[in-house]
C-alpha cells in the first residue's frame, strides 16, 4: 500500500533527525561551500525534491525489496485472506495495495476463512481505485499443471471432486483442472448408476496427460486394482474343486452368469444354474445378488473358473421315489420340441422324451410339432425308466386303445372302405383308413386300364379313395389295399368284344415310331405296325383317316391290342382266288400244264405282279 511506502520514508527521515539532535554535525556545505555548490543537484532542487543521502536511499531500497512484491512478473505468489465480503475476498500479497478475488473462484473450498494462505496470480496490476486485481483460478491452474505432471510421473494419489456426468464418464476437478474419468475407470465392476458419484470427493490416479490439448485422464479403478490383485492371488491360491464360496452377480449374459468372488470372476454356465431347463439366466438370478456357488473346475493358471449353482441342491432324479415305475401315468409340461420328439418335464429337473413314434398309433411318421407345442400340459405313460442314467421315455398313444387289436373284425379281407391319401412312393400310395391304420395301394392296383408311371399321375395327397382290403398282416401291422378292385375289370368284356379276327372301324389317332395308334375307346388303345398301314392301292393310311381294322392280337394280362388294316383286303383277295380256282376245276378238268399255269397266275396275283 502507498501508505506503507510513505511511512517507511518518514521513519528514515526521523531517524536522521534523531542522530542530528544527539550530536551537532558540521555539514558539507559549511565545511566546503565551493565543493557543495559544484556538486549540488539543482534539478532536484527545482523539482522540489529534498536531497536524500545515498545511504538512506540504499536502506530504503533494501526495505522495499524485502517487504514488497514485484507486480510486473507473471509469477504465482502466496497471499493471505484478510477480509471476506459477500462477493469478494481481500488478499494481502505484501504489495503496495491489497488485491481482490471473486468468491466464485473459491467454490471448490466453501470453508475459506480469514487468515488462509492462497495462491494468486496478478491479473491486473491496478484498477481504477488503485487496487490489484488477482486471480486465484489462474494461479491454481498453473500450479495444478505442475502438480498433475508430478503426480503422473510419480504415481501419486490425488483427490478430486466429481463435478458432473458426461458422455462416457465423469468430469472431475483435480487441483482446479477439469479431468476426464472414463466410465470404465470408475470401478472394477460395471457401473449402472453414474449419478451416485456426482458431488463426491474421491481418490484418483493420473493415468494420461495430453499436453497439446491440455487433457487429463484419471482413474479410480487403478487404485483398487492393486488391492484386488493381491486379494485375487490370495483367493486363487486357495481354490479347490468342490469349494463353496460366496459371490455377487456381476454380469448376466444369454449363456451364463459372471460371479465376483472378491476380485476373481467365475462363470456359472446356464446349464449349471438350475436342474430345470431355463431359457435365460435372468429367470434364476439378478444383478448384484449375493449367492453361494461351488467351484466345478478351473484351468492350470486358475484364470478361468467354472462355477455351479444347481450342484448345491440335491438332483431331482435322486428325489424320485420308488413308487414311480414303468407303466405309471404322469403329467408334464412340454419344454423342448425336436423333429424326432418332445421333452416333457414331469417334475422340476426331471424330463422324459416322447418319441414321435409314441405320439400316434399311425405308422406314417410325422413331426412332433403336429401333435404338441411348447408349454402344453400333456398326459403320458412311462415306457422306460433308468434312474442311474437319468433317462425316461414316455408315450401318449398308449392312453388310447391300439386300433390293431380288433383289426380283423373292422377290416377283413375283401371289405370295402374309404381312406385319405397320406403319402406317395415310387411303387404305390399310402392311404389312412383311420388314426393308426395305414394301408398301401401298389401302383398296379390303382387302375384296370391306365398305365401309371407314378401315383401322382392318378391322385393327390389328401384325396379320398375307395379301397378294398386285399391282404392283412396283423403281426407285421401291414394292410394291402386295392383301388381298381372296387370296380369290375373291363378287360373281361373287351376280351370278347375285341377278340382276334374281329373287325372295327376307327380313325387313325397318332403316327408313332414303327407304326400308329388307334383309340377304340377310353380304355383300349391299339397299335398298328407300319406294314399293316398299307391300303389296297399301295399307299399308307394317314393321321385322322378312317378305315377298318382287324384285331390280330389281344393280350388281357398285358393289356396289349394289335390291329391291321392291310390284313382285311389281303385276305379278301386270297379268298377270291381260291373261289375262282374251285369253279374252274368244276367246269374243265385241268391238265397238268393248265394247273401249273393257273397256280403261277394265282401266285403272281397274290404277289402283286
Amino acid at each position: 500500500m502507498a501508505e506503507k511506502a510513505k511511512q517507511a520514508e518518514v521513519e528514515a527521515t526521523e531517524a536522521t533527525e534523531v542522530k542530528t539532535a544527539e550530536a551537532p554535525v558540521v555539514s558539507e556545505a559549511q565545511a566546503n561551500p565551493e565543493k557543495f555548490l559544484k556538486d549540488f543537484n539543482w534539478h532536484n532542487y527545482q523539482e522540489g525534491i529534498d536531497e536524500v543521502e545515498d545511504s538512506q536511499l540504499k536502506e530504503f531500497e533494501k526495505l522495499v525489496a524485502e517487504n514488497f512484491v514485484d507486480t510486473l512478473d507473471d509469477e504465482v505468489v502466496e497471499g493471505e485472506v484478510i477480509h471476506i465480503s459477500d462477493r469478494d475476498a481481500i488478499i494481502d500479497i505484501n504489495a503496495k495495495s491489497e488485491g481482490v478475488i471473486s468468491l466464485n473462484e473459491f467454490r471448490y473450498n466453501p470453508n475459506l476463512k480469514v487468515g488462509d494462505k492462497v495462491e494468486v496470480l496478478i491479473d491486473v496490476r491496478e484498477d481504477a481505485t488503485g487496487q490489484l486485481v488477482l486471480s486465484h483460478r489462474k494461479a491454481r491452474v498453473i500450479k495444478a499443471w505442475d502438480r498433475v505432471n508430478a503426480a503422473h510421473e510419480t504415481g501419486e494419489i490425488v483427490n478430486g471432486f466429481v463435478k458432473c456426468r458426461t458422455k462416457g464418464g465423469m468430469i472431475v476437478d483435480v487441483f482446479g483442472i477439469e479431468a476426464f474419468l472414463p466410465g470404465s475407470q470408475i470401478d472394477v465392476k460395471p457401473i449402472r448408476d453414474y449419478d451416485q458419484y456426482v458431488n463426491k470427493t474421491m481418490e484418483f490416479k493420473v493415468v494420461k496427460i495430453n499436453h497439446e490439448f491440455k487433457n487429463v485422464v484419471v482413474s479410480h479403478k487403478a487404485l483398487i486394482e492393486a488391492d484386488i490383485e493381491e486379494q485375487k492371488k490370495e483367493i486363487i491360491g486357495q481354490l479347490e474343486k468342490g469349494q463353496v464360496l460366496e459371490g455377487i452377480v456381476k454380469n448376466i449374459t444369454s449363456y451364463g452368469v459372471f460371479i465376483d468372488l472378491g476380485g476373481v470372476d467365475g462363470l456359472v454356465h446356464i446349464t449349471d444354474l438350475s436342474w430345470s431347463r431355463i431359457n435365460h439366466p435372468n429367470e434364476i438370478v439378478e444383478l448384484d445378488q449375493k449367492l453361494n456357488v461351488v467351484i466345478l473346475d478351473f484351468d492350470e493358471n486358475k484364470s478361468r473358473i467354472q462355477l455351479g449353482l444347481k450342484q448345491l441342491s440335491k438332483h431331482p432324479w435322486d428325489a424320485l421315489g420308488e413308487e414311480v415305475s414303468v407303466g405309471d401315468k404322469v403329467k408334464g409340461k412340454v419344454v423342448v420340441i425336436a423333429d424326432y420328439g418332445a421333452f416333457i418335464e414331469v417334475a422340476d429337473g426331471v424330463e422324459g422324451l416322447i418319441h414321435v413314434s409314441e405320439m400316434s398309433w399311425s405308422t406314417h411318421l410325422r413331426s412332433a410339432q403336429d401333435f404338441v407345442s411348447v408349454g402344453d400340459e400333456v398326459d403320458a405313460v412311462i415306457l422306460t425308466l433308468d434312474k442311474e442314467d437319468r433317462k425316461m421315455s414316455l408315450g401318449i398313444k398308449q392312453l388310447t386303445p391300439d386300433p390293431w387289436t380288433d383289426i380283423t373284425k373292422k377290416y377283413p379281407v375283401g371289405s370295402k372302405h374309404s381312406g385319405i391319401v397320406r403319402n406317395f412312393t415310387n411303387f404305390g400310395v399310402f392311404v389312412e383308413l383311420e388314426e393308426g391304420i395305414d394301408g398301401l395301394i401298389y401302383i398296379s392296383d390303382l387302375s384296370w386300364t391306365k398305365k401309371i408311371k407314378h401315383p401322382s399321375e392318378f391322385c393327390n395327397v389328401g384325396d379320398t379313395l375307395d379301397v378294398v382290403v386285399l391282404e392283412l398282416d396283423v403281426e407285421g401291422r401291414k394292410l394291402s389295399l386295392g383301388h381298381k378292385q372296387t370296380t369290375d375289370n373291363p378287360w373281361d368284356k373287351y376280351e370278347t368284344e375285341f377278340a382276334v379276327g374281329t373287325v372295327h372301324k376307327a380313325e387313325l389317332t397318332e403316327i408313332v415310331d414303327k407304326g400308329a395308334t388307334i383309340d377304340f375307346n377310353e380304355d383300349i388303345v391299339a397299335f398298328v405296325p407300319s406294314r399293316h398301314l398299307e391300303k389296297e392301292d399301295g399307299k399308307k393310311l394317314k393321321k385322322g383317316e378312317e378305315a377298318e381294322f382287324k384285331i390280330i392280337e389281344f393280350n388281357k394280362e398285358f393289356k396289349r391290342v394289335v390291329a391291321s388294316h392291310t390284313a382285311i383286303f389281303r385276305e379278301e383277295e386270297a379268298a377270291n382266288v381260291k373261289a375262282a380256282a374251285t369253279n374252274a376245276a368244276a367246269e374243265v378238268k385241268p391238265t397238268l400244264g393248265d394247273a401249273n399255269d393257273a397256280l403261277q397266275a394265282l401266285k403272281d396275283k397274290m404277289e402283286g405282279k
